[in-house]
């Protein structure tokens, strides 16, 4: 999915929510789909792709754009407000 038929796809899911045919449990599950599926889908420009944290704490479930692991880590402890050192999670490309 690109970035214009992720964010149509937001629209869409906002125009129905404020049309009263959906509800704000739905709606959010339509958005967090759409980012999910944009994520997994990312082919980013200069070797940028989407990394997700998986273990335990805050970090776990995280997914950031990245051009490395190190880097990737890095974001999400500067996310997180924590030291990448401190973070037990694995980094891995979504």
């Amino acid at each position: 999915m690109d970035r214009i038929s992720a964010l149509r796809n937001v629209e869409e899911a906002l125009s129905d929510f404020e049309s009263g045919d959906s509800d704000l449990a739905a709606t959010e599950q339509r958005v967090v789909t759409v980012l999910r599926t944009y994520a997994t889908d990312f082919e980013g420009e200069e070797g940028l792709r989407a990394y997700q944290a998986t273990g335990t704490g805050r970090a776990h479930g995280l997914v950031v754009v990245a051009a490395s692991e190190s880097e990737a880590r890095e974001r999400i402890a500067d996310l997180l407000d924590e030291d990448p050192a401190d973070l037990d999670v694995d980094i891995a490309p979504v």
